[in-house]
């Protein structure tokens, strides 16, 4: 069950348990910058929201491992996509982008 207020961790644990995986299978499936998998721990920490993933790389994982559109793990883990970021947009051009995100100022916010 999905709700408005679903985490990165929440997300996760969903996915996971849908597959019927075990934190174990999981973890051995997600791999730190060493190329060794995370511990089941480590996965558990993140599926109660008391850790973040560390890297870009492990959202990117997750959301190939587990079939998660990366956007909205992205989203939920509160970063921009590496894509994103490598474009080098001004302040405005985010600025613009996150605008229209929002739904743009159409929607009664500082309107008269």
């Amino acid at each position: 069950m999905a709700t408005s207020e679903q985490t990165f961790g929440g997300a996760i644990a969903e996915a996971r348990k849908s597959k019927s995986w075990s934190l174990k299978d999981l973890a051995s499936r997600i791999l730190r910058e060493d190329e060794e998998p995370i511990s089941p721990q480590y996965l558990n920490d993140i599926e109660h929201d008391r850790r973040s993933p560390s890297s870009d790389r492990m959202v990117q994982q997750f959301a190939d491992i587990l079939g998660i559109n990366r956007d909205w793990l992205y989203y939920l883990a509160g970063r921009f996509p590496e894509d994103v970021r490598v474009k080098n947009l001004s302040e405005k051009e985010v600025t613009e982008a996150m605008v229209a995100f929002r739904g743009g100022p159409s929607k009664g916010r500082n309107r008269r």
